[in-house]
């Protein structure tokens, strides 16, 4: 049904205006968001008497790489999307086979957009770093429902198309 892959383009092109936003804007804010990087690999705001700060990084050169990463990976998921929701476009009419094969691009952007904001964000940040111990430092909501996002647009656009009848 050409609605139902039109919904996974919409979903897919969204997604990537989303990730391209956000590497955008931390581009243009830097500072906004790497004080926020730096505070989450300092431990500086976790718990006082946590044996866990021991992991804490207090390098401003890990800091800004950790920041570069997570930039230069938002980008490239919001590449990887938009360039898979070109292709969904193209093969909208295509038969079932070949548009699933068209869903690749989009699979592994967001399936990128899952990893990074799950297990970097979640994982690394938030239990790794203990950023759930910090009050002002915490994005572990947001993180949890960005990773929420793709990994359902993952389970969606991942459903296989038929040919039309």
């Amino acid at each position: 049904m050409v609605l139902t892959r039109l919904a996974k383009v919409a979903v897919t092109a969204a997604l990537a205006m989303f990730a391209l936003i956000v590497a955008y804007n931390n581009v243009v804010d830097y500072n906004s968001n790497y004080q926020f990087v730096r505070h989450v690999l300092s431990m500086d705001t976790t718990f006082p008497e946590s044996v866990l700060r021991s992991r804490a990084i207090d390098s401003e050169t890990m800091w800004r790489a950790a920041y570069a990463l997570i930039i230069a990976t938002e980008a490239v998921i919001g590449l990887l999307l938009a360039l898979g929701a070109v292709v969904l476009l193209f093969r909208l009419r295509a038969p079932g086979r070949a548009f699933n094969r068209a869903k690749l691009w989009a699979i592994i952007g967001l399936t990128l957009g899952f990893c990074l904001w799950f297990f970097g964000f979640a994982v690394v940040g938030g239990e790794y770093f203990a950023m759930w111990q910090s009050k002002l430092w915490n994005a572990l909501d947001g993180a949890f429902r960005i990773a929420t996002t793709m990994l359902a647009a993952l389970v969606f656009i991942s459903l296989p198309d038929g040919d039309f009848t």
